[in-house]
Protein backbone atom coordinates (compact mmCIF):
# COMPACT_ATOMS: atom_id res chain seq x y z
CA UNK A 1 0.00 0.00 0.00
CA UNK A 2 2.57 2.23 0.88
CA UNK A 3 4.69 1.29 -2.32
CA UNK A 4 1.93 2.21 -4.63
CA UNK A 5 0.92 5.63 -2.67
CA UNK A 6 4.75 6.77 -3.32
CA UNK A 7 3.86 5.67 -7.06
CA UNK A 8 1.44 7.58 -7.61
CA UNK A 9 3.01 10.66 -6.17
CA UNK A 10 6.06 10.05 -8.53
CA UNK A 11 3.03 9.48 -11.35
CA UNK A 12 1.68 12.95 -10.41
CA UNK A 13 4.98 14.88 -10.63
CA UNK A 14 6.33 13.12 -14.20
CA UNK A 15 2.54 14.31 -15.12
CA UNK A 16 3.21 17.88 -14.16
CA UNK A 17 6.47 17.83 -16.33
CA UNK A 18 4.19 16.39 -19.37
CA UNK A 19 4.17 20.01 -20.99
CA UNK A 20 3.07 18.60 -24.37
CA UNK A 21 0.95 15.27 -24.78
CA UNK A 22 1.79 13.51 -28.38
CA UNK A 23 -1.31 13.58 -30.87
CA UNK A 24 0.07 9.91 -32.20
CA UNK A 25 1.95 7.07 -30.33
CA UNK A 26 3.56 3.98 -31.89
CA UNK A 27 4.36 1.21 -29.61
CA UNK A 28 6.54 -1.77 -30.26
CA UNK A 29 5.52 -4.58 -27.54
CA UNK A 30 8.48 -6.51 -26.55
CA UNK A 31 9.58 -8.83 -24.27
CA UNK A 32 6.12 -11.23 -24.02
CA UNK A 33 8.40 -14.70 -24.41
CA UNK A 34 11.26 -13.32 -22.08
CA UNK A 35 8.36 -12.63 -19.31
CA UNK A 36 7.31 -15.83 -19.98
CA UNK A 37 10.83 -17.74 -19.31
CA UNK A 38 11.49 -15.58 -16.03
CA UNK A 39 8.34 -16.32 -14.55
CA UNK A 40 8.67 -20.27 -15.83
CA UNK A 41 5.41 -20.08 -17.40
CA UNK A 42 4.31 -21.39 -21.11
CA UNK A 43 5.01 -18.65 -23.86
CA UNK A 44 1.12 -18.88 -24.38
CA UNK A 45 0.55 -17.08 -20.93
CA UNK A 46 3.19 -14.52 -21.61
CA UNK A 47 1.53 -13.00 -24.89
CA UNK A 48 -1.90 -13.35 -22.54
CA UNK A 49 -0.19 -11.47 -19.80
CA UNK A 50 0.88 -9.14 -22.40
CA UNK A 51 -2.45 -8.66 -24.30
CA UNK A 52 -3.88 -7.93 -21.05
CA UNK A 53 -1.22 -5.07 -20.44
CA UNK A 54 -2.67 -3.28 -23.70
CA UNK A 55 -5.84 -2.97 -22.42
CA UNK A 56 -4.47 -0.71 -19.06
CA UNK A 57 -2.32 1.33 -21.41
CA UNK A 58 -5.08 2.12 -23.78
CA UNK A 59 -6.96 3.49 -20.79
CA UNK A 60 -4.12 5.37 -19.86
CA UNK A 61 -4.02 6.94 -22.83
CA UNK A 62 -7.43 7.49 -23.02
CA UNK A 63 -7.06 9.49 -19.68
CA UNK A 64 -3.67 11.39 -21.30
CA UNK A 65 -5.98 12.24 -24.51
CA UNK A 66 -3.11 10.78 -26.65
CA UNK A 67 -6.12 10.10 -29.20
CA UNK A 68 -4.09 7.04 -31.70
CA UNK A 69 -2.45 4.24 -30.46
CA UNK A 70 -0.73 2.13 -33.07
CA UNK A 71 0.59 -1.28 -31.48
CA UNK A 72 3.20 -3.39 -33.36
CA UNK A 73 0.88 -6.66 -32.77
CA UNK A 74 2.46 -9.41 -35.47
CA UNK A 75 4.95 -8.51 -38.15
CA UNK A 76 5.95 -10.38 -41.22
CA UNK A 77 8.96 -11.45 -39.26
CA UNK A 78 6.86 -12.97 -36.50
CA UNK A 79 5.50 -16.17 -39.29
CA UNK A 80 8.65 -18.01 -38.74
CA UNK A 81 8.14 -18.89 -35.21
CA UNK A 82 6.83 -22.35 -34.13
CA UNK A 83 3.08 -23.04 -35.64
CA UNK A 84 1.74 -23.69 -31.98
CA UNK A 85 2.40 -20.33 -31.60
CA UNK A 86 1.76 -18.72 -34.15
CA UNK A 87 -1.66 -20.56 -34.18
CA UNK A 88 -2.27 -19.48 -30.26
CA UNK A 89 -1.35 -15.72 -31.45
CA UNK A 90 -4.22 -15.85 -33.83
CA UNK A 91 -6.70 -17.32 -31.71
CA UNK A 92 -5.47 -14.60 -28.50
CA UNK A 93 -5.74 -11.88 -31.33
CA UNK A 94 -9.23 -13.13 -32.79
CA UNK A 95 -11.02 -13.48 -28.59
CA UNK A 96 -9.55 -10.04 -27.65
CA UNK A 97 -11.14 -8.50 -31.42
CA UNK A 98 -14.39 -10.40 -30.84
CA UNK A 99 -14.43 -8.51 -27.54
CA UNK A 100 -13.93 -5.19 -28.66
CA UNK A 101 -17.35 -5.08 -30.26
CA UNK A 102 -18.86 -5.71 -26.79
CA UNK A 103 -16.71 -4.20 -24.74
CA UNK A 104 -18.56 -0.61 -23.31
CA UNK A 105 -15.32 1.38 -23.12
CA UNK A 106 -14.89 0.89 -26.76
CA UNK A 107 -18.23 2.61 -27.66
CA UNK A 108 -18.18 4.96 -24.12
CA UNK A 109 -14.99 6.70 -25.57
CA UNK A 110 -15.93 6.56 -29.35
CA UNK A 111 -12.73 4.55 -30.11
CA UNK A 112 -12.02 3.48 -33.70
CA UNK A 113 -10.30 0.36 -34.32
CA UNK A 114 -8.33 0.07 -37.46
CA UNK A 115 -5.58 -2.61 -39.04
CA UNK A 116 -2.66 -1.84 -40.81
CA UNK A 117 -0.94 -4.78 -42.86
CA UNK A 118 -0.92 -7.63 -44.88
CA UNK A 119 -4.49 -9.01 -44.89
CA UNK A 120 -3.79 -11.66 -46.96
CA UNK A 121 -1.47 -12.89 -44.88
CA UNK A 122 -3.89 -14.00 -42.25
CA UNK A 123 -6.64 -16.34 -41.69
CA UNK A 124 -9.98 -16.39 -42.63
CA UNK A 125 -11.21 -16.38 -39.08
CA UNK A 126 -8.92 -13.47 -37.81
CA UNK A 127 -9.10 -11.63 -40.70
CA UNK A 128 -13.00 -11.88 -40.54
CA UNK A 129 -12.80 -10.85 -36.48
CA UNK A 130 -10.91 -7.90 -37.81
CA UNK A 131 -13.00 -6.70 -40.03
CA UNK A 132 -16.06 -6.89 -37.84
CA UNK A 133 -14.42 -4.73 -35.07
CA UNK A 134 -13.67 -2.00 -38.45
CA UNK A 135 -17.44 -2.02 -38.70
CA UNK A 136 -18.30 -1.96 -35.27
CA UNK A 137 -16.52 1.20 -35.10
CA UNK A 138 -16.06 2.95 -38.37
CA UNK A 139 -17.89 5.89 -37.12
CA UNK A 140 -16.28 6.47 -34.18
CA UNK A 141 -13.93 9.24 -34.07
CA UNK A 142 -12.40 10.02 -30.62
CA UNK A 143 -9.81 7.72 -30.34
CA UNK A 144 -7.87 5.20 -33.06
CA UNK A 145 -6.38 1.97 -31.72
CA UNK A 146 -4.39 0.94 -34.62
CA UNK A 147 -3.23 -2.80 -34.92
CA UNK A 148 -0.42 -3.52 -37.25
CA UNK A 149 -0.70 -7.08 -38.01
CA UNK A 150 1.45 -9.24 -40.71
CA UNK A 151 3.04 -5.73 -41.12
CA UNK A 152 6.78 -5.27 -41.86
CA UNK A 153 7.58 -1.60 -42.91
CA UNK A 154 9.69 -2.53 -46.31
CA UNK A 155 6.26 -4.66 -47.08
CA UNK A 156 4.24 -1.41 -47.03
CA UNK A 157 6.62 0.68 -48.82
CA UNK A 158 6.80 -1.87 -51.40
CA UNK A 159 3.48 -2.44 -51.43
CA UNK A 160 2.41 1.24 -51.73
CA UNK A 161 5.11 2.44 -54.53
CA UNK A 162 3.73 -0.67 -56.54
CA UNK A 163 0.30 0.56 -56.13
CA UNK A 164 1.51 4.23 -57.28
CA UNK A 165 2.80 2.74 -60.30
CA UNK A 166 0.06 0.73 -61.25
CA UNK A 167 -1.71 3.89 -61.41
CA UNK A 168 0.76 5.65 -63.44
CA UNK A 169 0.55 2.57 -66.31
CA UNK A 170 -3.37 3.16 -66.06
CA UNK A 171 -3.16 6.43 -66.49
CA UNK A 172 -4.99 7.35 -63.20
CA UNK A 173 -2.22 9.48 -62.69
CA UNK A 174 1.03 11.05 -63.99
CA UNK A 175 4.56 10.81 -62.87
CA UNK A 176 4.66 14.29 -62.22
CA UNK A 177 2.07 13.97 -59.90
CA UNK A 178 3.72 11.51 -57.52
CA UNK A 179 4.22 13.67 -54.18
CA UNK A 180 4.90 13.03 -50.76
CA UNK A 181 1.76 13.35 -49.68
CA UNK A 182 0.25 11.36 -52.60
CA UNK A 183 2.36 8.77 -51.42
CA UNK A 184 1.32 9.00 -47.94
CA UNK A 185 -2.43 8.87 -49.09
CA UNK A 186 -1.83 6.13 -50.65
CA UNK A 187 -0.37 4.06 -47.56
CA UNK A 188 -3.07 2.86 -46.17
CA UNK A 189 -6.53 3.72 -48.06
CA UNK A 190 -8.94 6.24 -48.02
CA UNK A 191 -10.71 4.09 -44.90
CA UNK A 192 -7.45 4.40 -42.59
CA UNK A 193 -6.21 7.59 -40.90
CA UNK A 194 -3.38 7.48 -39.43
CA UNK A 195 -1.43 10.58 -38.62
CA UNK A 196 2.04 10.88 -38.56
CA UNK A 197 3.81 9.45 -35.53
CA UNK A 198 4.71 11.65 -32.51
CA UNK A 199 6.45 9.02 -30.32
CA UNK A 200 7.58 5.45 -30.65
CA UNK A 201 8.04 3.38 -27.42
CA UNK A 202 9.34 0.05 -27.08
CA UNK A 203 9.67 -2.24 -24.12
CA UNK A 204 12.17 -5.23 -23.53
CA UNK A 205 15.71 -3.57 -23.47
CA UNK A 206 16.04 -3.57 -27.00
CA UNK A 207 17.17 -0.33 -29.02
CA UNK A 208 15.99 -0.58 -32.38
CA UNK A 209 12.85 0.32 -34.21
CA UNK A 210 12.45 -2.50 -36.21
CA UNK A 211 11.29 -0.62 -39.54
CA UNK A 212 8.48 0.07 -37.93
CA UNK A 213 6.29 2.77 -39.34
CA UNK A 214 9.06 3.94 -41.62
CA UNK A 215 6.97 6.80 -43.44
CA UNK A 216 4.65 7.84 -40.34
CA UNK A 217 7.89 7.78 -37.92
CA UNK A 218 11.61 8.03 -39.55
CA UNK A 219 10.30 10.45 -42.14
CA UNK A 220 8.87 12.49 -39.32
CA UNK A 221 11.36 12.15 -36.99
CA UNK A 222 9.49 11.06 -34.15
CA UNK A 223 10.55 10.86 -30.76
CA UNK A 224 12.01 7.49 -29.72
CA UNK A 225 11.83 5.86 -25.88
CA UNK A 226 13.19 2.79 -25.14
CA UNK A 227 12.96 0.98 -21.37
CA UNK A 228 13.86 -1.76 -19.72
CA UNK A 229 10.60 -3.58 -18.73
CA UNK A 230 9.19 -6.57 -20.49
CA UNK A 231 5.67 -5.41 -22.28
CA UNK A 232 3.75 -7.32 -19.09
CA UNK A 233 5.84 -5.50 -16.84
CA UNK A 234 5.22 -2.04 -18.71
CA UNK A 235 3.64 0.44 -16.11
CA UNK A 236 2.22 3.91 -16.07
CA UNK A 237 4.91 5.44 -15.39
CA UNK A 238 7.20 4.00 -17.99
CA UNK A 239 4.58 5.79 -20.16
CA UNK A 240 4.51 9.05 -18.74
CA UNK A 241 8.29 9.19 -18.76
CA UNK A 242 7.92 8.20 -22.54
CA UNK A 243 6.02 11.31 -22.45
CA UNK A 244 7.57 13.44 -20.56
CA UNK A 245 11.17 13.07 -23.19
CA UNK A 246 8.78 14.01 -26.30
CA UNK A 247 7.65 16.85 -23.95
CA UNK A 248 11.03 18.37 -23.52
CA UNK A 249 12.22 17.36 -27.26
CA UNK A 250 8.91 19.91 -28.04
CA UNK A 251 10.13 22.29 -25.48
CA UNK A 252 13.81 22.40 -27.13
CA UNK A 253 12.28 22.63 -30.84
CA UNK A 254 10.34 26.01 -29.20
CA UNK A 255 13.57 27.43 -27.92
CA UNK A 256 15.57 26.38 -31.73
CA UNK A 257 12.68 28.26 -33.45
CA UNK A 258 12.60 31.11 -31.40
Amino acid sequence: MIRRFIENIYEYFVSRQCLHIPHHIAIIQDGNRRFARKKGIATASGHRAGADRTEEVLEWAQELGIRHITLYTFSTENFNRTDEEVQNLFQLFKEKLSRICLDERVHKYGIRIQMIGDREMLPDNLRDAVEQAETATAHYDNFYLNMALAYGGRNEMLRTTAKILDDVREKKITKDEITPELFEENLYGNNVTIPPVDLIIRTGNEYRTSNFLPWLANGHESAVYFCAPYWPMFRKIDMLRAIRVYSERQEMKKKVSC
